[in-house]
């Protein structure tokens, strides 16, 4: 019996109209209906025209979650007084509850995307309702791209909805084809803000740590609002670590019960969570309550404002989950919750200036996830380059290069981009294609049965006490009663029965390495799956074949492993390393077999620990697997490591004399102060001209030590203007040494460029009226006490007799009373000696 009075209250009704006029008129909408609403119950019933309005049609309706689209069956059911599976089903990976008489169908965007890549045309479906949009997930953003190529090519008149709560109504629009957007107002119970941000500062999220002390603060404040606050609390924590620490710290509350509620959670709890219960009761949950779900009796929610998001580390070929601070869109979206049944309260755990600065909207998925799968779907829908799909936003073309890598690498797709045979089908097992390849191809080496067992391990990761080594963690699985367990075998059926029924499917047993036990099954498969992360033991660690540095727990059986192959692993902030949190040990045979694609035997002539290195490697990417001396480097390759060795450390391997190291530094001044023909000696030029000025001597040179006997002088006179003839004029235009006043010759200091240096005793300058130059650029005059020591400096010598000097002669004569200081040096006689030796010399 339909529940009139339920339908009637929910406020979307009042949009309906305008909904079916946009739909009638251009066949898709844009519905934004706040949290409550009924967008996601109400909408598709009238669609269909189950509640007795308006004609019969099949509606689809696309979830970003599993847990969302089940609730949402089961709501919509309930609502028409039948069970699910009559009018209204649900299909998501592994379970499926649909009969003949169902009209609205709500399914996980997976499954809508398996099923379009199958029946392009959607046979029977009148409309598809696309919820929750605003969540920016990958294969929703692809489910909308290839309907709106259904609808252009071959579906025009089938219905499109893009529904959410807070979404960007005008982006979603544009998109649809400049689609009307219809507003529904929203539920008329008010949401309280209460700001709880901690009273000291905790550590930003940085990977997947959450600082304790932010964690602890949560669960204070969810004691908090009970105390406050009437009703059931909803708390958003990011992950299922983070709700289990937090539920430990909320032990011992009296007659409340406490709830987890995540993704991996069994249906039980889940149903639990969303049936009402006698008690008080504090439910726990990450980002799949946010929306499509009503919690019944909740009134207040508690916002870590934490999400978790995937990104790509494309130089390591790493990809995880990351921490991030919750979008402005998300916590509106969290917030009414609070607010589904009646007034309710929302405890923010950040200030209210934090908030004002939160980004709008999430990071849509395509911007920085793994595009592997996304890239294998356009494949197999014909546009391999996703150049032809109406997309928000376009994907990385960085990250869409290494992805068709992947897929040519592992056979999904030929040269060209166009998907294979075999592509296909990895496509239709609804794995991540890196899956698909390790349970076609593992199949065949330890049987179907423990290849699917393996890849169903690897499509949902283990529960963290299940530990890292995939061996024990499928035996934990097989013995496990708790929900992971269960869904574990649900998953690993599905596989080997799609293994079955795939056509030329594998054998039972094994090709090459044989179904020996699972802990070889364990390590054959993963190292199908992520041939690139095979890892060697290297020191206390491992190396990874993509070159990246593992670590692995010390209590760990794979820490002591010589090679492991590594299922899960994520870089800290800051870590150059990864860290393994999930892998398989392995032999030498089973990597070779599995990374053959990386293998190569190369004979490496090198500079590196500061000498020539000549070897012949074997290695399977980064890591090396054998290495023999190399007797016979040829003269080129050593030459080549030797003008790396000198890019790498400078021509200061050669050996400068001194000679050698002020000629450099006078053909510089040449250089700064004339240019051409003088040659640029800085050391990129001399790398550059390398040929003009250290041959032959390069060529007979072998090793470090030879270098080190090159006269750079005599190999950098090769440089001089010889063929112009100015090479001739060197010494007239850069002299080593000038001639002063008193007759010495001294020499010019030239380590600046601009301004040669003379420096000089300053009674050896009496008489001289004014400053030396070279190559016409005066020189800078350090003038000298007698003892040496700095006196005075100047570039304009006449100006410093007639006004400078007066100040050093009465500083000096009184220091050094046995030397002259004549009241006009300029004309005075220049000398090297003290007055009595001038004396002396005046009386012989």
């Amino acid at each position: 019996m339909i529940r009139y009075d339920d339908l009637g209250r929910l406020p979307v009704r009042s949009a309906l109209p305008a909904l079916r006029a946009a739909l009638d008129d251009g066949g898709g909408a844009v519905l934004c209906a706040p949290p409550g609403t009924g967008k996601t119950t109400l909408v598709p019933l009238e669609l269909a025209g189950l509640t007795g309005a308006g004609p019969a049609h099949r509606v689809v309706v696309a979830e970003p979650r599993r847990i969302a689209a089940r609730a949402a069956a089961r709501r919509m059911a309930w609502l028409l007084g039948e069970r699910v599976g009559e009018s209204v089903g649900f299909t998501v990976r592994g379970e499926r509850a649909v009969g003949p008489r169902t009209r609205v169908e709500v399914v996980t965007t997976g499954v809508l995307l398996q099923r379009l890549q199958r029946d392009q045309e959607l046979t029977g479906v009148d409309t598809v309702v696309l919820d929750e949009c605003h969540e920016r997930h990958l294969d929703a953003d692809t489910v909308a791209a290839f309907l709106l190529d259904v609808r252009g090519t071959l579906r025009p008149e089938l219905r499109l909805v893009a529904a959410s709560a807070t979404t960007d109504a005008e982006g979603w629009a544009r998109l649809l084809g400049d689609v009307p957007v219809v507003e529904a107002a929203g539920v008329a119970h008010p949401v309280e803000v209460a700001w709880a941000p901690p009273a000291r500062p905790v550590r930003p999220p940085h990977g997947m740590r959450v600082d304790p002390a932010l964690l602890a603060h949560v669960a204070s404040v969810v004691r908090r609002a009970l105390a406050e606050r009437e009703g059931d609390v909803l708390c958003f924590l990011p992950g299922v670590g983070e709700i289990g620490r937090v539920a430990g710290q909320l032990g011992g509350l009296d007659g409340v019960e406490v709830l987890q509620v995540h993704g991996r959670a069994s249906a039980a709890v889940q149903d639990a969570v969303l049936t009402a219960s006698g008690r008080r009761r504090v439910v726990l949950a990450t980002s799949v309550a946010e929306s499509s779900l009503t919690v019944p009796g909740v009134r207040i929610v508690v916002d870590s404002g934490l999400a978790r998001e995937p990104r790509i580390d494309h130089a390591r070929g790493l990809s995880a989950l990351t921490t991030v601070r919750a979008s402005a869109a998300a916590g509106r979206q969290r917030a009414g919750r609070a607010g589904r049944e009646a007034p309710g309260t929302v405890y923010r755990c950040w200030s209210e200036a934090e908030d004002g600065r939160l980004a709008r909207f999430p990071l849509p998925e395509i911007r920085v996830a793994d595009l592997t799968a996304f890239a294998l779907q356009a494949a197999c829908w014909g546009d391999p380059d996703a150049a032809g799909l109406a997309l928000l936003d376009p994907p990385p073309a960085g990250a869409m290069a290494v992805a068709r890598e992947t897929l040519t690498t592992i056979g999904a797709v030929d040269g060209s981009g166009r998907v294979t045979e075999r592509g296909v089908r990895m496509a239709r097992l609804g794995l991540h294609p890196r899956l698909a390849r390790a349970l076609l191809d593992g199949a065949r080496e330890v049987g179907a049965r423990r290849a699917a067992e393996v890849v169903a391990l690897l499509s949902e990761e283990p529960p963290r006490e299940y530990g890292d080594d995939l061996a024990s963690c499928l035996r934990a699985a097989r013995a496990g009663r708790d929900g992971y367990g269960s869904r574990w075998r649900t998953e690993a059926r599905r596989l080997e029965t799609n293994l079955a029924g795939g056509g030329g499917g594998p054998q039972a047993g094994a090709a090459s390495h044989g179904g020996s036990g699972d802990d070889r099954a364990a390590g054959i498969v993963v190292s199908l799956a992520f041939p690139e992360r095979l890892a060697r033991r290297r020191g206390g660690g491992h190396l990874m074949v993509s070159g990246t540095g593992a670590e692995v727990a010390s209590g760990s059986v794979l820490h002591g492993a010589e090679w492991i192959a590594v299922a899960v692993a994520d870089r800290p902030t800051g870590s150059a390393h990864a860290r393994v949190r999930l892998g398989a040990v392995v032999d030498e045979d089973i990597a070779r077999t599995a990374a053959g694609a990386l293998h190569e035997e190369v004979r490496e002539v090198a500079w590196a620990g500061g000498d020539v290195l000549a070897r012949r490697v074997e290695r399977l990417g980064a890591v090396e697997l054998t290495v023999r001396p190399l007797a016979d480097p040829g003269a080129a390759e050593v030459r080549a490591a030797l003008l790396d060795g000198l890019r790498a450390e400078g021509t200061g391997l050669l050996r400068w004399s001194r000679d050698a190291e002020e000629l450099r530094r006078r053909l510089a001044f040449l250089h700064e102060q004339i240019g051409e023909p003088w040659p640029d000696v800085s050391e990129d030029a001399l790398h550059a001209r390398v040929d003009d000025w250290l041959e032959p001597e390069l060529s007979r040179s072998r090793r470090r030590a030879d270098l080190g006997r090159i006269d750079a002088g005599q190999a950098l006179r090769r440089l001089l203007p010889w063929a112009t003839g100015e090479a001739a004029r060197l010494d007239e235009l850069a002299p080593e040494r000038i001639e002063v006043p008193s007759g010495s010759r001294i020499r010019l200091d030239y380590t600046d460029p601009q301004r040669p240096v003379l420096a000089v005793k300053l009674q050896e300058m009496f008489g001289a009226a004014g400053t030396p130059e070279v190559a016409g650029v005066p020189v800078v005059v350090h003038l000298l006490s007698p003892a040496g020591r700095p006196a005075a400096v100047t570039a304009d010598l006449a100006s410093f007799w007639r006004d400078g000097y007066r100040g050093v002669r009465a500083e000096l004569r009184g220091r050094y009373p046995k030397h002259p200081w004549p009241e006009h040096p300029a004309e005075a006689e220049p000398t090297r000696h003290t007055k009595a030796r001038l004396e002396g010399r005046g009386r012989g």
